[in-house]
């Protein structure tokens, strides 16, 4: 992400002018955008007339600068955009104004944002910003007769292709040359800086040897892992294991990874853990947490007491943070935002049990 520009305007709200590089940044924007706030940018739109006297367009989309009132927000993975809709409040055409239109947001496309800043806000526009320079990833697990790639991006993996082949060896040994050639081919095709090599036994060795034999521009981008596992389940066990961190400083998945291993211990153990808006809640009111995990969709969904909790979730964050607690809000696209929705959706790491 890029910030191109931070100021203070009237009322204490604060513009930011921002771009988004990738389609992690157009996630990151979900969460920071609410209803309410301001957005601004290039579109164009379907010109509605008043005037029967003017000349109708045809359906043409004409070009314009708009500002409308935020009412909803809709982040579009598979179609790498982020659509934003409301009234327009400030536009190139006055007789546009009041009508509700919706931004289709993209990458490289400038937009002006008008908001007051949670805290939660402030650090994932930073954490947007400082993953800029993370190289990307890909992640390829392989057993005999099967291979999976992954890529990873903040909002959680990805998976990029399955492929199947010959299994065995002795006679099946020269077949599965057909296996890492297709393998070769998927992650020759893709942008990626590194990749990492993982599965159980000794395929992914005998993978890397056809590489270095047959592909030798793949072999300076592989770091090789053991899992027990291919797939989903091989990937959860690389980013545990630390390897995506090699070559990427921080990435939001594995931090993520290793707070609910470490909650579910806890838990277990009848430890310094809390989860449940109820219970979380009283220990940030306690000043007992250590660390806050919060799935990104409750942030959104359940605020106030027309919501499904009571409580107002905000508050929650606001008490964790001013008596020094960490807080990490969770993507619910991912393995460990699942595994803290079933448990609530919002839990902590306590620095003491509560009683």
């Amino acid at each position: 992400m890029q910030i191109k520009s931070r100021e203070q305007v009237e009322g204490g709200r604060e513009r930011v002018e921002v771009v988004p590089e990738s389609i992690d940044d157009l996630w990151h924007l979900q969460y920071v955008l609410e209803p309410g706030d301001r957005v601004a940018g290039d579109t164009t739109r379907r010109i509605q007339r008043n005037d029967e006297q003017m000349r109708d367009t045809g359906g043409e989309r004409e070009p314009m600068w708009v500002a409308i009132a935020v009412e909803d927000i809709e982040f579009h993975k598979f179609a790498n955009r982020l659509r934003v809709g409301g009234e327009i409040v400030a536009c190139s055409r006055e007789d546009q104004l009041g009508f509700h239109h919706t931004l289709n947001v993209e990458e490289r496309d400038e937009l002006s944002i008008e908001k007051y800043f949670k805290p939660d806000q402030e650090a994932r526009l930073e954490e947007a910003e400082e993953a800029t320079e993370n190289p990307d990833v890909a992640i390829a697990t392989v057993e005999e007769g099967a291979a999976h790639v992954h890529t990873v991006a903040q909002y959680g993996t990805e998976e990029r292709a399955t492929i199947t082949g010959p299994t065995g060896k002795g006679d099946f040994a020269r077949d599965r040359s057909e296996l890492f050639d297709e393998l070769a081919a998927v992650l020759s095709r893709m942008d990626v800086d590194a990749i990492i090599l993982a599965g159980p036994g000794f395929t992914k060795q005998d993978a890397l040897k056809h590489f270095e034999k047959n592909n030798a521009d793949l072999t300076d981008l592989i770091t090789m892992v053991d899992t027990s596992a291919v797939g989903d389940r091989g990937v959860h066990e690389v980013l545990k294991r630390g390897a995506v961190a090699d070559v990427q400083q921080e990435t939001r998945i594995e931090s993520e990874a290793e707070a609910i291993d470490e909650l579910t211990r806890r838990i277990a153990d009848g430890a310094k853990a809390a989860y449940g808006p109820e219970e979380v809640n009283k220990a940030a009111e306690y000043g007992a947490i250590e660390e806050l995990l919060i799935l990104d969709d409750k942030l959104r969904k359940e605020r106030g007491p027309d919501g499904e909790w009571a409580l107002e979730v905000d508050d929650i964050v606001r008490t964790a943070e001013q008596k020094g607690g960490e807080v990490t809000v969770f993507s619910s696209e991912f393995p460990p935002g699942q595994q803290l929705s079933n448990l609530g959706g919002i839990a902590a790491l306590l620095r003491y049990r509560l009683e």
